[in-house]
């Protein structure tokens, strides 16, 4: 079955996490949307690539949320067998002192234009392991340190080993985030010097022959947000034959940093947009970082009256999304409104069915979905439920919230609780929905379905985001902090707008983002020209979609990291 796959050299793109359908809970958020929507594109571009990520049998979890807003975690576990096809081969794994066996599920990304691409769930849930062994793979980001430094010897170690075992011709490895860095001892392992080569005090690894293989993606602005194990845990859990002191030089003397290790061993490292790179340079002085900013996959992203009408008026969009600069002046505003508004009432029924909750066609809905934690400041839109109020008299709108907490975040658990206190106090006057279980395809309706894309981050902590693009591929426009890519994607008022304050002070954000609703963005959207509002809406398209999309971004990979 894999024959298909392994006669050309390929890409190896490793992932802790990556969404390939609704029905496969592989992922928790944004990394692994991103490393999903990377697939399909190479599956569309023909780029050859092999993801590899671990099959988390128990996914991320399943979210219910009870009538006060508290957030119930369920692991949601899925059978690899239906959506997958086991494979033959197995590696072996040192940890603890035992021997893990490690097999993988083959799952094929399949394009609508015909191309196909492989991806790898690795798995140790096997007869010949130790109990404990088999659930390594069972929890995506669960358990404690130690759980996650096994699961993360499994996807770097054990991926590396089961790609050649497979026959995999692997010309260059593609770290998306830290997690899978340990692929690069592994590496070092495999390619020394002839021991009668090193003399006293040189190294037996082939560093640079490494490096040259290897590319690593950051995506976290700030320090305490990469995975740091300490050396007393490394040397229980991990192999005995890695020399602690090379891994020390390379991943830092006081804990094993994935980050670090990740750093030493690519030759080509890069942020997810400009400004993260610019926080990544500073964050780790003496390193290169380049900057790739994220896309989104057109297909994938956009909804089906938009599909049909890109169809219809630029053929060819879906491969060369380029085109789509073409929409503010190819597409009449009465298609562009038609297709917007199957999009809106394919949410309201969403919406209806999950809450309860009746939005009305009429009036503008702002959406906001995203992961519930603290620096993406969902609360920043309540920050003043009377100003909401008085704004909502003269222009009435309605709001719809999705997202999940981590498990272990109690602030994002109680953000959540706010929400819902706050859509209480809202009763009345202005409409708030949130919808439970944020997935993919919630995210498809959302992002489509919408009026106005809020994001409300606390600057430079989002390193890039991605929401905003799927949005405007469904020509909806973006109000949202300057920080990751809108920085990049903001054309006021053609776009989209900017909450910005003239002195950088986040703590008058609440005032601005006040400001532009009430100023600029409701009295735009009930004008009675709506041909001005449409104008912003072909603008997103126009001006965004066309650059903010994972085949650019791709492009941008294979010419300058895999092939240098």
């Amino acid at each position: 079955m894999l024959d298909e796959f392994i006669h050309e050299p390929r890409v190896a793109y490793f992932s802790m996490e990556i969404a390939l359908r609704n029905e496969i809970p592989t992922y928790a958020g944004g990394l692994g949307v991103l490393a999903g929507d990377t697939v399909r594109s190479a599956v569309d571009l023909m780029i050859p690539i092999v993801a590899v990520s671990l099959v988390s049998r128990a996914g991320y979890f399943h979210q219910q949320i009870d009538a006060q807003g508290r957030q119930i975690e369920q692991a949601v576990f899925w059978e690899p067998e239906r959506w997958t096809r086991a494979l033959d081969a197995k590696i072996a794994v040192p940890i603890e002192g035992r021997t893990v066996w490690v097999g993988a599920w083959l799952y094929v990304v399949e394009g609508h234009m015909g191309g196909r691409q492989p991806v790898l769930l690795l798995d140790t849930d096997l007869n010949e392991n130790h109990p404990e062994d088999r659930e390594i793979t069972h929890y995506l980001y669960g358990g404690d340190t130690v759980y996650r430094l096994k699961q993360e010897i499994v996807l770097g170690i054990g991926g590396v080993r089961l790609l050649q075992a497979l026959g995999f011709n692997v010309r260059h490895y593609h770290m998306n985030e830290g997690h899978s860095a340990l692929l690069g001892l592994e590496l070092l392992r495999r390619y020394t010097y002839p021991t009668e080569d090193v003399r006293p005090g040189e190294s037996l690894y082939d560093l640079p022959r490494v490096r040259d293989l290897c590319s690593f993606t950051t995506h976290t602005p700030i320090e305490a947000g990469h995975d740091r194990f300490a050396y007393d845990t490394v040397q229980r859990v991990l192999d005995n034959d890695f020399d602690i002191e090379s891994i020390k030089h390379l991943a830092g003397e006081d804990s094993l940093n994935m980050t670090r290790l990740a750093l030493n061993l690519s030759e080509y490292v890069n942020g997810v947009a400009k400004k993260h790179a610019e926080v990544s340079n500073a964050m780790f002085p003496g390193y290169r970082v380049h900057a790739i900013t994220n896309g989104v996959h057109p297909f994938t992203w956009t909804a089906e009256s938009f599909r049909q009408l890109y169809n219809h008026y630029i053929p060819g969009w879906c491969h060369e999304p380029q085109l789509l600069m073409r929409a503010d002046c190819c597409i009449p505003d009465a298609a562009i409104w038609e297709s917007h508004v199957q999009a809106k009432q394919h949410l309201i029924e969403k919406v209806q069915t999950l809450t309860g909750v009746l939005l009305d066609p009429k009036l503008p809905i702002i959406g906001f979905a995203r992961r519930m934690t603290a620096y993406k400041r969902p609360d920043l839109l309540f920050s003043d439920i009377e100003r909401l109020k008085t704004i909502a008299r003269q222009h009435p709108f309605q709001i719809v919230l999705a997202g999940k907490a981590h498990a272990h975040d109690e602030n994002g658990k109680h953000l959540i609780e706010q929400l819902y206190a706050h859509a209480h106090d809202l009763a009345g006057a202005i409409r708030v929905a949130y919808l439970p279980d944020y997935n993919i395809e919630l995210a498809q309706l959302l992002t489509a379905g919408v009026d106005v894309w809020l994001n409300t981050p606390l600057p430079p902590l989002e390193a890039s985001g991605t929401s905003g693009m799927k949005a405007a591929l469904n020509g909806v426009p973006s109000l949202s902090v300057l920080d990751g890519w809108w920085i990049e994607g903001c054309i006021e008022g053609v776009t989209g707008w900017a909450i910005s304050d003239a002195a950088g002070r986040a703590e008058n954000d609440g005032h601005e983002l006040y400001d532009k609703l009430e100023q600029v963005v409701f009295p735009l959207y009930y004008s009675n020209d709506r041909s001005s509002w449409i104008k912003v809406m072909k603008g997103a398209i126009s001006k965004n979609s066309s650059y903010f999309n994972s085949h650019r971004m791709m492009h941008r990979y294979a010419t300058e990291a895999y092939i240098r």
